[in-house]
Order: structure tokens, then C-alpha cells, then sequence
């Protein structure tokens, strides 16, 4: 069980997956830049969390909601939470201020379209996983939506998933905790990220430092001096 200063973001997950190194530069040693995809995804986050919460129907829909667990360490935002109405007597769970019982729904938001890593599927899990122990209930289900189909992808929370969410937050916990950063290793996804200049993966890629790099560099404009 971790404490409140054990803490670390869930969207730390789904920088994991896609590149340790990134994680860790973002994470471990405070670097952030922004290009136009994080500037659209970021965009896309505000406007969902800033919207009113509202009810249609038997749902109730709450945005922006503050999520924690002591036994992943993580913290977040959702960025919806559907309530939709239980109509059997012990089905869903009773929520404070709220007439009668509720099956949880999370829905989280993405800028572009389904991943072929579960990276996305891994964050909605532990958002879940959060509701859960925050609420005492268990959510079967979940949504992913994409700005560029705008279509919904439906994603069952079943053990396979939440055992990779497991693993992923302990992967997290021992990376932050061993403050290292692993070396670059360039891949063609390199190109999307906004960290690209920072991590210069096409130039160390694993096999030079950063220093050797600069070496190297003074070397040969020394040796090309007429």
C-alpha cells in the first residue's frame, strides 16, 4: 500500500508504454515540450473537463472527477464518469447525495484514433481501478473515445487487463524510484513526440551519451579548422 506521497500521475502509464525514456524524462527529470498533438490533446482534455456535469435520462454524468488509489499509487482525473441507474436491488452501488444505486462508467477522452499498444486501454483500467477502491464497487466496463473517428470504443476491464495495469504501475514506481533515465532508442514513433529535440534519439540511439556526442562534435570542427 502506498502513501500520499507515493503518488504518481496516471497518465505516467501511458507514457510507459510508449517510450520508458520519454517517462522518464517528463517524470524523472522535469522536461515537457509541447507540440501540436499534446497542444490538441490538451485542448480536447479542458474542454471536457470545464463542461458542465449533467443528466439524461437514467445517466448522470460527471466531468473532471478526482481520482486516487493507495494500492496502485496513482492519481489522476477522469475525464467523464457515467452513472447510469442500477435497477436491481443489489446491483451497482449507492452513491452520497444520489437517490438509489449506480453502475459505474469511465470514459476517457484521446485526441486521434485507437492505438495498436494498449497504452489507452491501460489508463481508462486504472481510472477504474481507482473508482473502485475510492467507491467499494466493481466496473466491468469502460469507454475509450477518439477525436478523429469520433466514435466510442468500448473496453471490457476484464483480469488480463487489469493485470497488465498492475504490472505497468509497478513498472512506473521502480523507474521513477531508481531515477535513471534509460538511453534513447529511436523508432519511427520518435517522430510524434514532443520531446524529440531533448531525448535526440537519431543521435545517441542507445550507443553514445549526450556527452560523447558534444565530444565528438568540438572533435571534428576542430580537426575541419583551416
Amino acid at each position: 500500500m502506498f502513501t500520499e506521497d507515493d503518488l504518481l500521475p496516471i497518465s505516467a502509464l501511458q507514457h510507459l508504454i510508449f517510450c520508458e525514456r520519454q517517462c522518464a524524462l517528463i517524470h524523472i527529470e522535469q522536461i515537457w515540450s509541447e507540440n501540436r498533438l499534446t497542444a490538441e490533446g490538451r485542448i480536447m482534455h479542458e474542454r471536457v473537463h470545464e463542461a458542465d456535469s449533467e443528466s439524461r435520462g437514467d445517466v448522470r454524468i460527471l466531468r473532471g472527477l478526482r481520482l486516487r488509489s493507495l494500492a496502485l499509487g496513482l492519481i489522476g482525473v477522469a475525464d467523464v464518469v457515467e452513472l447510469h441507474r442500477a435497477h436491481g436491488a443489489d446491483d451497482g452501488v449507492v452513491i452520497s447525495a444520489l437517490a438509489g444505486r449506480w453502475t459505474v462508467f469511465p470514459v476517457e477522452y484521446k485526441r486521434g484514433k485507437p492505438k495498436a499498444d494498449a497504452c489507452d486501454e491501460v489508463q481508462l483500467c486504472a481510472q477504474a481501478m481507482c473508482l473502485e477502491e475510492m467507491l467499494g464497487c466493481t466496473i466491468l466496463e469502460g469507454a475509450l473515445f477518439y477525436g478523429t473517428t469520433r466514435r466510442r470504443k468500448d473496453v471490457p476491464l476484464d483480469d488480463r487487463l487489469r493485470e497488465l495495469t498492475t504490472r505497468t504501475a509497478k513498472r512506473l514506481h521502480a523507474l521513477i524510484d531508481a531515477g535513471v533515465t534509460p538511453p534513447a532508442v529511436y523508432d519511427k514513433k520518435c517522430e510524434n513526440c514532443s520531446l524529440m529535440s531533448e531525448c535526440m534519439p537519431a543521435t545517441t540511439n542507445g550507443r553514445k551519451s549526450a556527452r560523447r556526442y558534444l565530444q565528438d562534435a568540438v572533435a571534428h570542427s576542430l580537426e575541419t579548422e583551416p
